[in-house]
């Protein structure tokens, strides 16, 4: 038995309570201090040992007592208080209840006379590794992990890999053989590293670490457009834009959890005395926000989203390829919480839906991407009608990863690959069914019966990173070139979407008035003023991928039609103005706009050499 009653709060991250006299009878007491470098193994261990004592002795009640006078070397408080809710939350199967953190307590204490009643042990982490060890050992585990490749079929069935005819899915094939070699470095470079420089989109930044880019004013102009229309499209989903830090405390128990079980190439900061970590993903920052979220199962499913700029990840050099993969990249990170699977599998329909939507947004079509889906054999037998589901909206065969038992935090995870002229496969828009970190990070909800739930976690870039939806436009456009075909943006993406040309300077007045014009009906214009001939304007702004170009001369100044020379057709027409405003804004209705982020005049740009 113990009884024990609040008196004094000692430290300001104390638990907000109202002091009253508690007293349980048959109980397991547990007399805990926390102290420096224990971390979330420690706890689990430590809980562990108390669930095998209690199964010796029959008992079923715990009680978790803060009781800092066992040591003389205590972790921080709000460690300490962390580490004591996960013990709670890995109780499982007990009833739990635990003396308020950071209150000096009077106690009473009656202990059966029992060879086994009394006890005290000191639990350690079983050995100290640095990073690269956790991540090794970890890396271990993960090549242990059995697989089966298949491939599903539109119609649910599913075939071995080494039975299905690729013969008509050669793409299918490379991402296949890809995934299974697990090759990452390129042996030559992707056709999109020219045109990035040669389109003035972006480049390497020889002053920072590798993997770093540079983005000139086109690069920086399209990135934005495209960042802004994906938090457009998440916000219509439902999503609820937050930000959150780049950097996290590596020694923070949910942290350290993570980073013991999963391999994570990040980037760490010495600061203070504390050892910090770049964020290699939105995860940590929205989840350690929905911590402190109340919630009930009404709520659900809730959406945080953030447009990360940037999340880092350490890939290793020989893996750097252009925007491929970077380690530094802008990710579009949706999370929703959902109360169980089957809100989960239902959900996942729905960014299914929105991924594909966003994707085809860009001119990334169904035919330039193949599908990969990796579960657990579980979650098939469980779910399995779920994923026919969706393999039957999808309409092409996907290549299949199943596992026999889970290693990682998700037991589904799907991706679109692109797989680019070197035979490289990248992924673009993904989701998973997370069924970990909802306790990791202690978020709850309270269900219909009242009690306290941790959510199933969908992890979303309905994407992927922007810098590759910028790879995939280049290399389509490569793949255009070598075909025989014009090159191009999406027009609601090009940095110059109209260039104005006058035949000589007298000219130059009307231009300007009919690029003011253009620029307050969102239209994208600049005027090559230069002291060149036309040929030579023409052709460049054939080289610059501009859609139109019009031609000013005297004949049109006179004319109240305008002579557009369309890129993408070949052809030059007239027009009235009203009707190639209504024939260009049907074309990037419902996109954002951003004026030029260059100046309207071409002869006062410096030219980049990139």
């Amino acid at each position: 038995m113990i009884e024990y009653t609040p008196t004094k709060k000692e430290i300001s991250s104390a638990e907000d309570i109202i002091p009253e006299t508690k007293r349980l009878e048959e109980v397991v007491v547990a007399f805990v201090a926390v102290e420096k470098d224990d971390d979330s193994s420690v706890a689990k261990d430590a809980i562990s040992q108390v669930i095998s004592s209690m199964e010796k002795i029959g008992c079923r009640r715990l009680l978790l007592y803060p009781y800092a006078h066992l040591s003389s070397d205590l972790a921080a408080p709000t460690t300490a208080k962390s580490i004591l809710l996960e013990m709670e939350s890995c109780a499982s199967g007990l009833e739990v209840y635990h003396a308020p953190f950071g209150w000096t307590k009077s106690y009473n204490v009656r202990v059966k006379g029992h060879p086994l009643a009394e006890s005290s042990k000191v639990i350690t982490k079983k050995h100290i590794v640095d990073e690269k060890d956790q991540s090794s050992e970890a890396l271990k585990g993960e090549s242990k992990i059995k697989s089966f490749w298949k491939i599903l079929h539109p119609d649910g069935t599913m075939t071995d890999v080494s039975e299905f005819d690729f013969s008509q899915h050669k793409k299918l094939e490379t991402l296949a053989k890809y995934e299974a070699t697990k090759k990452r470095v390129s042996d030559e470079p992707p056709p999109h590293i020219a045109l990035m420089k040669k389109m003035a989109v972006a480049d390497y930044e020889p002053a920072s670490d590798s993997g770093n880019m540079r983005f000139y004013p086109n690069g920086r102009m399209i990135k934005s457009l495209i960042e802004r229309y994906v938090t457009e499209r998440v916000r219509e989903y439902g999503g609820y834009e937050v930000e959150t830090p780049i950097m996290y405390d590596s020694h923070h128990p949910s942290m350290m959890s993570y980073f013991n079980r999963f391999p994570a190439r990040q980037y760490n900061i010495d600061s203070e005395g504390k050892k910090l970590f770049l964020r290699f993903a939105a995860c940590f920052g929205q989840f350690l926000m929905a911590n402190e979220f109340q919630m009930s199962y009404r709520n659900l499913p809730y959406r945080l989203y953030e447009l990360t700029r940037y999340s880092f990840r350490r890939e290793q050099s020989g893996e750097l390829v252009g925007l491929r993969r970077l380690r530094a990249f802008t990710m579009p990170d949706c999370h929703a919480f959902c109360k169980d699977m089957e809100q989960a599998v239902s959900e996942i329909s729905i960014r299914f839906d929105l991924s594909r939507d966003v994707l085809a947004e860009f001119g990334i079509l169904e035919q330039d991407y193949e599908m990969a889906i990796r579960f657990t054999e579980d979650f098939y037998n469980e779910n399995g009608d779920a994923v026919r589901a969706i393999a039957k909206r999808y309409g092409k065969p996907i290549l299949v990863e199943m596992w026999k038992e889970k290693f990682f935090y998700f037991v589904l995870k799907w991706e679109f690959n692109y797989i680019d002229g070197a035979g490289k496969a990248a992924a673009l828009s993904t989701d998973q069914i997370d069924v970990e970190n909802g306790a990791r990070y202690n978020i709850e909800f309270v269900d219909e019966n009242n009690t306290p739930m941790h959510p199933v976690i969908l992890h979303n870039s309905p994407s992927g990173a922007i810098e590759r939806i910028i790879y995939v436009l280049l290399e389509k456009a490569a793949r255009d070139a070598s075909e025989g075909r014009k090159p191009q943006y999406p027009l609601w993406l090009a940095p110059t979407q109209v260039r104005i040309i006058p035949l000589k300077e007298e000219f130059l007045e009307f231009c300007n008035n009919l690029e003011s014009r253009m620029s307050k009906r969102n239209v994208r214009v600049d005027i090559d003023d230069r002291n060149e001939s036309i040929r030579k304007r023409i052709r460049d702004a054939e080289k610059e991928w501009i859609r139109y170009i019009l031609v000013i001369g005297q004949n049109e100044v006179d004319s109240e039609n305008l002579s557009i020379r369309d890129r993408q057709t070949g052809n030059v027409r007239e027009v009235s103005f009203d009707d190639f405003i209504a024939e260009f804004n049907a074309q990037t209705h419902g996109k954002p706009f951003s004026g030029l982020n260059m100046p309207k005049y071409v002869s006062q740009r410096p030219q980049i050499m990139a």
